[in-house]
């Protein structure tokens, strides 16, 4: 059996990614295996590719159903049989699947959690014949993962207990050093069976801006990226809806997306944006889940994420087709506040919380360091020695670099002399000397260093602790009312055997520019196709992705196929693709190249 050869017939691609093939090795020997990649690495492909090979039924479970309809339409349309059975489903339609199934005519069957442990499902489960249980999002099964769904751990005994004793494959795109042991030991997957592909994203540009104004910054950006599909997260409906209003009101084919919305209006501003109706669509982080849209050039965040977990979810939502992306993150301090407003209204317990403030501090770093960004990313997730991207915001910054050990000791010097028990707030309002916090019962106004950065305005200081909290100067503590200490590496600054250098304090002026446009291929063949490609999708009542990525459509404009046998060398394209579109997209590429040369 010759992977490769299924890989091209199947799915039109001439070679695997890094981690694919060694998975579905182990999972057509019958073993338990993990995958740990990167959103738009390829994971489908792990489970999809064995269901071609294995005799029996593979059962996928996600808790994106979503998801599920766009999985099922893509390998339907490559000829790959599969269905989905979730709370969608009406009832008749659920039973014509189920006996469908039960014929062994299905390859892949798409269920969400709560059907494993619906009892009437399970028993009638126990009678396929299953060759392999993949779990997409498996990170969910953790108690540490940041989406904790119960449904998730109540499964895992019964899918255990199937007959045949099936294949196991798990699945996710983030998932710390913690969050791989748990699910390692929930699973009982040996060690040897982890596949890391890690978690750099080498198409993605991550950007931070600072200070900007996010209304002026938004229009300008989008109007840079006309007619590339993007995605803009905001942390309050109240934002999702001016910034639709306004965008709308300037002419942009935009959506929105938030819990306030009724469920009708939802999910038909989800299925525009899949279709192609909409350009952009704006929202809160209740939209995405699931999202497989592959053509997402650019996710704009308009307030900071809570974690950097759920960052990096978000933003790998751009550039899934492998096609340049860019992930813009408009970062202003007082946006922290939302998340501890909601993190001291949720009904977690104490522990619960603390761990989100944890959380939120890392993302707080994040914002504020000036090293490497997809470094810092792939820090959190404990890839060591990884070298910086040399395209983020941080690497591309030319400012000059200045020497602030003075400042950093006057900082360090005060949170020692206020024995270490405050927060940023208390610290700042203290080294620039405020009357607020002098002459009270814990008289500051005694330490020497009150005031000693009273030609400082309290933001200056308070972006210069934020710059030493990033960059490992200064820890927080646990607690309920986390405050500043000294690292080691703060330490050695204090004793003057550690210099302290920055980028100078100065806008750097930004031209956004379009992503897709970047000359090595022809962009009105490109449009062209695209055009087609949405004519072909709204006949057949499919998302445009599903019939070519973006991916496909550029690389058809660098190869300019002229035949059947040149088509097929176009990535993306197997027999299936070829029978079905070769011919018109042949005609389409010759109409253009004529045309060109006529003109």
């Amino acid at each position: 059996m010759n992977l490769e050869t299924i890989l091209k017939d199947e799915f039109g691609y001439d070679t695997f990614r890094t981690g694919q093939k060694e998975l579905i090795e182990m999972v057509l020997a019958g073993k338990k295996a993990m995958g740990i990649m990167p959103t738009g690495g390829g994971k489908s492909i792990c489970y999809q590719l064995p269901a071609t090979v294995l005799p029996g039924l593979t059962l996928v479970v996600s808790p994106l159903i979503s998801l599920m309809k766009d999985q099922v339409d893509s390998l339907n349309e490559v000829g790959i049989p599969a269905t989905f059975l979730n709370s969608t489903v009406e009832w008749h339609d659920r039973e014509e699947r189920m006996r469908y199934i039960e014929t062994g005519a299905v390859k892949l069957l798409f269920v969400a959690p709560e059907k494993i442990v619906n009892e009437e499902f399970y028993s009638w489960l126990s009678q396929i014949d299953i060759s392999l249980i993949a779990i997409d999002e498996a990170h969910v099964l953790s108690s540490w993962g940041h989406d904790f769904r119960s449904s998730y751990l109540k499964m895992v005994g019964p899918l255990k207990q199937l007959p045949g004793k099936p294949a196991w494959l798990a699945l996710t795109a983030t998932a710390t050093e913690q969050v791989q042991n748990d699910l390692a030991d929930i699973l009982d997957i040996p060690t040897e069976n982890i596949v890391k592909t890690g978690f750099a994203r080498t198409n993605l540009t991550l950007k931070i801006e600072r200070g900007v104004d996010k209304m002026k910054f938004v229009l300008n950006y989008v109007e840079s990226h006309r007619n590339e599909s993007g995605i803009i997260y905001a942390g309050r409906r109240e934002d999702v809806d001016n910034l639709y209003q306004f965008l709308l009101n300037k002419g942009f084919k935009v959506g929105r997306y938030h819990a306030g919305l009724s469920d009708q209006e939802r999910h038909q501003q989800q299925e525009d944006f899949l279709f192609d109706k909409i350009d952009l669509i704006i929202a809160t982080n209740a939209f995405g889940m699931g999202i497989n849209k592959t053509n997402v050039r650019y996710v704009l965040h308009y307030t900071i994420p809570g974690t950097i977990e759920n960052y990096y979810q978000e933003v790998g939502r751009a550039g899934r087709d492998g096609l340049p992306a860019e992930a813009v993150l408009l970062f202003a301090p007082a946006d922290l506040q939302l998340h501890r407003f909601f993190i001291d209204k949720s009904l977690g317990d104490d522990q619960y919380k603390l761990s989100l403030k944890n959380k939120l501090f890392k993302m707080s770093q994040y914002a504020g360091t000036e090293s490497c960004l997809m470094k810092f990313i792939l820090d959190y997730f404990g890839e060591e020695d990884t070298q910086p991207c040399g395209r983020c915001s941080n690497c591309l910054d030319n400012r000059e670099i200045v020497d602030i050990t003075s400042d950093s000791q006057k900082v360090l010097s005060c949170i020692v002399r206020m024995h270490q028990r405050y927060g940023k707030k208390t610290i700042t309002r203290v080294l620039v000397g405020k009357d607020d916090v002098a002459n009270d019962w814990r008289h500051f106004e005694e330490l020497s260093t009150f005031g000693i950065m009273k030609d400082n305005t309290l933001k200056q200081t308070g972006r210069l602790i934020d710059f030493l909290s990033a960059n490992g100067y200064l820890k927080s503590s646990n607690g309920r009312y986390p405050t500043l200490l000294l690292s080691d590496k703060g330490l050695q600054v204090l004793k003057g055997k550690l210099n302290v250098i920055r980028r100078k304090e100065e806008e750097i002026p930004s031209e956004p520019k379009s992503i897709v446009a970047d000359g090595s291929f022809d962009v009105d063949l490109f449009e062209k196709l695209r055009k087609l490609r949405l004519e072909l999708a709204r006949k057949q009542e499919v998302a445009p992705f599903i019939i070519f990525s973006d991916r496909t459509l550029k690389n058809m404009c660098e190869l300019l196929p002229t035949s059947s046998e040149e088509f097929l060398n176009v990535s993306g394209v197997g027999k299936m693709k070829l029978e079905q579109y070769g011919e018109v997209f042949l005609k389409a590429i010759a109409e253009y190249q004529s045309e060109k040369v006529s003109g």
